[in-house]
């Protein structure tokens, strides 16, 4: 039996984790001495208000090759293929951690580590995708290859409201974080090659909001696309971000959800996202 098995760093809705029986092992959140499960011990609402109480930034980690090998035997059996779908490596050690519990189960398991090369919902979307093909009869060989595709073509654009959650995080220098809030700069970028890069600034939210749709349109133009509305920590942003795009694009399907911790943790409340991926014709 094939199961399919992605980390914390991926945004799906509960009904494709049902539907399409994907399992989720989730990222490490330490506050001081104490460390969290994600969405097990801390959801969104409790990751901030201990933000708000200890004005810090938690430190994530990704779970680790022992936490792998025990998520793996409390999903899988004996002989099964567990196809391992996780956050592009160049940010975060789960695909590593994923690899070394692959060779601990080897021939108990048969474990395949795929980097997604990316994050949020593109990856729920992978193993969405992942699961509709084995159900169609497809190979692993063929599995994998259109996993390849959606690598290569998917693309995170994102504005972020404030630069002081990636201050804290140490993504940003604290000198950039302050000039930028002190002319209310909004930071702009995309997810390249598994990389996150702050591509431009602009002066307003709307004028930040407006350049994200922008750049949605010049890389995709009027192709069928399927769209993610990405928010944190502000639903109606969200919803209103959804509305306009609807009427710009060729959209054949759209989900609106909330990031992660794992991106929250860096883009802080108030970013907004697209997540795109290009549909077969």
């Amino acid at each position: 039996m094939l199961r399919i098995i992605t980390d914390g760093a991926a945004d799906l809705p509960e009904s494709w984790k049902k539907d399409f029986q994907i399992e989720q092992i989730p990222v490490n959140i330490q506050f001081g001495e104490k460390t969290y499960l994600q969405y097990i011990d801390l959801d969104n609402d409790g990751f901030f208000r201990k933000i708000e109480e200890t004005k810090s930034i938690p430190k994530t980690s990704q779970p680790t090759p022992y936490q792998f090998v025990e998520f793996y035997k409390k999903h899988a059996e004996p002989g099964d293929t567990i196809l391992s779908i996780h956050v592009t490596s160049k940010l975060s050690g789960t695909y590593a951690s994923s690899i070394a519990a692959a060779k601990e189960l080897e021939g108990t398991f048969n474990v395949i580590p795929f980097d997604s090369a990316n994050g949020s919902i593109a990856i729920g979307y992978m193993c969405r995708e992942a699961r509709i093909l084995e159900r169609q009869g497809k190979s692993m060989e063929e599995i994998l290859a259109r996993l390849e595709v959606l690598r290569q073509t998917s693309r995170l654009l994102f504005t972020l409201d404030t630069l002081e959650y990636a201050r804290m995080g140490g993504r940003v220098s604290a000198i950039t974080a302050t000039l930028a809030s002190l002319i209310n700069l909004k930071p702009v970028g995309k997810l390249i090659d598994g990389l996150l890069e702050i591509t431009e600034k602009v002066r307003t939210r709307k004028a930040s909001i407006d350049r994200l749709i922008e750049m949605a349109q010049e890389e995709y133009g009027d192709r069928p696309i399927f769209l993610g509305a990405l928010y944190i920590r502000d639903k109606a942003a969200g919803d209103t971000l959804a509305l306009k795009v609807k009427e710009l694009f060729n959209i054949k399907e759209m989900e609106t959800i909330e990031m992660s911790i794992s991106l929250a943790a860096n883009f802080g409340p108030g970013t907004l996202g697209l997540m795109i991926i290009p549909l077969e014709q």
